[in-house]
């Protein structure tokens, strides 16, 4: 067994999208790493790309929708067993109103006193009870 800071790192995006109190969440394909559970909307930053550039590429490619990315609200690192994940979370606004989602299995608008009622990615756990005050 390998030492856990040996573990691979991946470095992962995803957008904070608030609108009246309700927070824009995604479930993961059926054939997805980690099925179908939920998360906030992002994804891997590839080698040599600004976080920005991946959010809104990502939130692009998975829901057929534009944002603008405002402030990194923090980040958490969650070790799985055979890597880790360094998540970092930005504020995100939609730059329109029609989601159209192709690459996720659903979205949902959901007030955080329901997020206990949607298995989290356990990532995106951490970040919620971190950096959102959530349990």
């Amino acid at each position: 067994m390998s030492d856990i800071s040996e573990l691979p790192s991946i470095r992962v995006v995803a957008a904070v999208i608030e609108d009246d109190g309700k927070y824009l969440v995604t479930q993961r394909q059926r054939h997805a790493e980690l099925p179908l559970l939920w998360e906030f909307p992002g994804g891997r930053v590839e080698e040599g790309e600004a976080d920005e550039v991946t959010l809104r590429r990502e939130v692009e490619y998975r829901l057929n929708v534009s944002v603008k990315v405002g402030a990194l609200l923090g980040f958490v690192t969650h070790k799985y067993v055979n890597y880790s994940v360094d998540l970092y979370l930005y504020q995100a606004r939609l730059e329109e109103v029609d989601i159209n989602p192709t690459r996720v299995h659903a979205f949902r608008w959901i007030s955080s006193d329901e997020f206990d009622n949607y298995p989290f990615t356990p990532a995106d756990e951490a970040s919620m009870s971190a950096l959102l005050g959530i349990s």
